[in-house]
């Protein structure tokens, strides 16, 4: 039943970031979209984890390129480092490798914002 579980939260995850994708599509054409300032989506949730993805500039995204060569996660230090400002327990956990400046970050959910603590079992 966790594999079950864990492939279900794995779905809806999916199905969240083709809809982000196809809004984005639908708004921008092919094209990849670079906001002018970083963008913070909302939060979304599963039955463990909470989820928002953060829109990275063009040049910032130059920046993140600079530090991983799009090959692997950026640590904590390392995005707020480039400007990304979010409250703590984020991590950054997957790279969308059709939009690599489309940051994919989660945390347990019941994590405390201010110490960055995640729940204890």
């Amino acid at each position: 039943s966790g594999g079950r579980t864990r492939e279900h939260r794995r779905s809806v995850h999916l199905i969240l970031q083709l809809a982000f994708k196809v809004s984005r599509s639908v708004e921008v054409g092919t094209m990849p979209h670079y906001p002018d300032e970083i963008e913070y989506s909302e939060k979304y949730y599963d039955d463990r984890y909470e989820y928002r993805h953060v829109i990275l500039t063009k040049a910032i995204a130059k920046d993140m390129y600079k530090i991983t060569s799009g090959k692997r996660l950026l640590e904590d230090d390392e995005w707020r480092g480039l400007g990304v400002q979010q409250s703590r327990g984020w991590a950054h956990y997957e790279i969308h490798r059709p939009e690599p400046h489309i940051l994919l970050f989660r945390r347990l959910l019941g994590t405390d914002p201010t110490t960055g603590k995640a729940p204890t079992k």
